[in-house]
């Protein structure tokens, strides 16, 4: 196996560490059944998204919970692009006007605006975690979400189902090159241990 570089290192330590952050894809995908439920209940659009917002939050503690039982770390230390993770999961917080726009201008169109920016955000983690799945998954979902909400505009249940089947399948992809990434980096650095 060829050297790598010491950023490519970086890359490849915060993916094995992190696991692809897919602790993260699988709380995603829960909240999104949750979301799913929501838009299936006899209560109005406006309602519906106000319990979407809150159901919203709970993905930070569930992916914390995940990530300590699954072994995940939630930061690694003396790794310079560790912060990155985080300061692209903030990025995504600049499009939540669009999304309070769609609540209180076009509720109908609030599930699809919010799996847009959901999907979407995951884009740069492809470069972060030298895995293109999510890369794939950023587009799959923003397109799916579009063509889902022109296809059935008055059931934003089955864009919400979709977004949580799209994170469980990426989910899969992203534990299948944390092993792949994790045996490059132990083989990179035969000295440090990689989680299993």
């Amino acid at each position: 196996m060829s050297p790598v570089s010491p950023v490519e290192l970086y890359r490849l330590e915060l993916s094995a560490k992190a696991k692809n952050g897919f602790n993260f894809l699988l709380a995603g995908a829960f909240v999104w059944l949750l979301i799913a439920g929501i838009w299936l209940l006899p209560v109005g659009a406006g309602l519906k998204g106000l319990l979407t917002f809150c159901v919203g939050t709970l993905v930070l503690p569930l992916a914390y919970g995940l990530g300590r039982l699954l072994g995940a770390a939630w930061q690694v230390p003396d790794n310079p692009l560790q912060p990155l993770g985080l300061w692209l999961n903030l990025a995504q917080l600049f499009y939540f006007p669009v999304l309070v726009y769609a609540y209180m201008r076009a509720p109908q169109q609030f599930v699809m605006v919010y799996g847009i920016i959901t999907g979407a955000h995951f884009f740069p983690y492809a470069w972060l975690y030298r895995t293109p799945a999510y890369a794939v998954g950023a587009g799959l979902i923003a397109v799916g979400c579009l063509v889902l909400a022109l296809a059935a505009p008055t059931a934003p249940h089955l864009i919400a189902g979709f977004v949580a089947l799209s994170l469980l399948g990426l989910a899969a992809l992203a534990h299948a090159a944390y092993r792949q990434n994790a045996a490059r980096y132990a083989a990179a650095r035969p000295a440090v241990a990689v989680p299993a």
